[in-house]
């Protein structure tokens, strides 16, 4: 399907992968048709790079702390809450939920956005390291940091869409 009703079916069907942000969606369909999920998520990646900063912090800033207020109150979206299932994140011992509490209030402080990274496959211990490194980043390079994982997040939810 072609034309505007093409791409409304598009980002009807992709619009969630990347979190809160189907714009995203609807320029990756741009630059379709694709022969498959690998060189969509390529497209996708390839919009998110491209997007002028403020667009690529309003995509950042869209994403949930890691076990953060959201996650406590059940309100993250379904991929959000399953990915962070899949890390341990929902079931943090005190210790380690307080050491998340510190990081996302730290790294907000620092660079006004949430700390994004792709939990899929990483421990909680990995990925708390990679945000307490992650703090020593300056701002531009965080924000590159963050628009790559969520490229990674993106390419996994497009693997995992029907």
């Amino acid at each position: 399907m072609s034309g505007a009703a093409g791409r409304e079916e598009f980002v009807g069907r992709f619009g969630h992968v990347a979190e809160g942000s189907p714009w995203v969606a609807g320029a990756a369909w741009e630059r379709g048709p694709f022969a498959g999920r690998a060189e969509m998520a390529a497209a996708f990646a390839a919009v998110i790079r491209e997007a002028p900063p403020e667009r690529q912090l309003a995509l950042i800033r869209a994403h949930p702390e890691l076990a953060g207020r959201a996650a406590l109150a059940g309100e993250l979206t379904r991929e959000s809450a399953g990915e962070q299932a899949s890390a341990g994140l929902d079931r943090l011992v005190p210790a380690d939920l307080e050491r998340v509490a510190r990081l996302n209030s730290a790294y907000r402080e620092r660079f006004g956005f949430p700390f994004v990274i792709c939990v899929r496959g990483r421990s909680v211990a990995e990925i708390l390291d990679a945000g307490e490194a992650r703090l020593g980043d300056d701002p531009d390079a965080e924000r590159a940091a963050a628009v790559e994982e969520i490229a990674a997040i993106i390419a996994l939810r497009l693997t995992e869409s029907p």
